[in-house]
């Protein structure tokens, strides 16, 4: 199992959030590898909690038996869909476990992802680094399939939790791939965003999405391209283009989020910005957000189906 440096302790008492991984290529390496640190938790009366896709859950309640009963599951492709809503939903956990010590075991990358999907999944690993660095009593632990092809050694902290922080600034500065060519466009400013969620709205409904899902696009698409025009100069660029059985829409502009984790914690009520982005992972499949020196991309994922 690959273990986070900083998760040394001082006279017993950890000396930070503990973010670990391991590698599986069979069922059995998967169980050999999670069992014993579902059994730390359980002798320590920690919080348990399994955030894994359905067959990983089957394997491992099979194998624990009765003390599965002190495990809270929770099924992966369903909470973890949109990665970014991954660190308010430990964040909530962490809350309601009142101080007790937190297990998690979180295979955020898990077979079958979108190549969009995977790219957020491992953004969030390292952005997890920077939202939990201080709760010394949560231990997260990382299942990674081999059939991912992905090795956790760059996606995870090396020491005091730099390498995962400096692989997520350094993802969270650089652009998006390209927009498709085949992708319709529209200029916007402040009158145009009427128009701008009529014509979204017409292109969705052409291509079979639900009338409720084409609301939450719609109001997640008012509130990001508010922001570009707040924030990014007083215009922005909107794409729109079919993918992998989503509606993709991508909204470009000239400002800079200095915030890695805009959209992951919620804004206060009082601030200045933030909730738009925040407001976009609760009601989108996928949201992909990139921000540098003079540019901002927010790309919305809807799926068709």
């Amino acid at each position: 199992m690959l273990k986070d440096s900083a998760t040394d302790s001082l006279d017993g008492v950890p000396a930070g959030f503990q973010h670990e991984a391991f590698v599986y290529a069979s069922d059995e390496e998967f169980v050999r590898q999670s069992v014993p640190f579902v059994h730390d938790g359980l002798a320590t009366d920690a919080t348990i909690v399994a955030v894994l896709p359905p067959d990983r859950i089957a394997i491992l309640r099979e194998t624990l038996g009765e003390s599965a009963a002190r495990v809270r599951f929770i099924d992966m492709t369903v909470a973890g869909r949109n990665p970014a809503r991954l660190i308010p939903f430990w964040r909530e956990i962490v809350g309601q476990a009142g101080g007790r010590a937190v297990y998690g075991l979180s295979e955020c990358v898990y077979p079958g992802r979108t190549t969009a999907a995977y790219d957020e999944a491992l953004l969030h690993e390292g952005l997890t680094d920077i939202a939990f660095a201080a709760d010394s009593g949560f231990r997260l632990c990382c299942p990674f399939a081999a059939t991912v092809g992905i090795d956790p050694t760059a996606h995870h902290s090396s020491t005091e939790h730099s390498g995962g922080e400096a692989l997520a600034e350094k993802t969270f500065r650089t652009p998006l791939n390209d927009v498709p060519d085949r992708a319709e466009r529209w200029e916007f400013g402040l009158a145009d965003l009427g128009d701008v969620r009529k014509w979204v709205n017409g292109q969705a409904s052409s291509h079979g999405v639900s009338r409720d899902r084409m609301d939450d696009l719609g109001l997640a698409l008012h509130e990001v391209c508010t922001n570009s025009i707040r924030f990014g100069g007083g215009r922005g660029a909107l794409s729109v283009w079919i993918e992998n059985g989503s509606l993709v829409c991508d909204v470009a502009d000239h400002g800079r989020i200095d915030d890695l984790l805009v959209g992951r914690v919620m804004p206060p009520l009082d601030g200045l910005g933030g909730r738009g982005v925040w407001l976009a992972n609760q009601l989108c499949d996928l949201v992909q957000l990139r921000s540098g020196d003079g540019f901002t991309q927010v790309r919305l994922h809807t799926r068709l189906r």
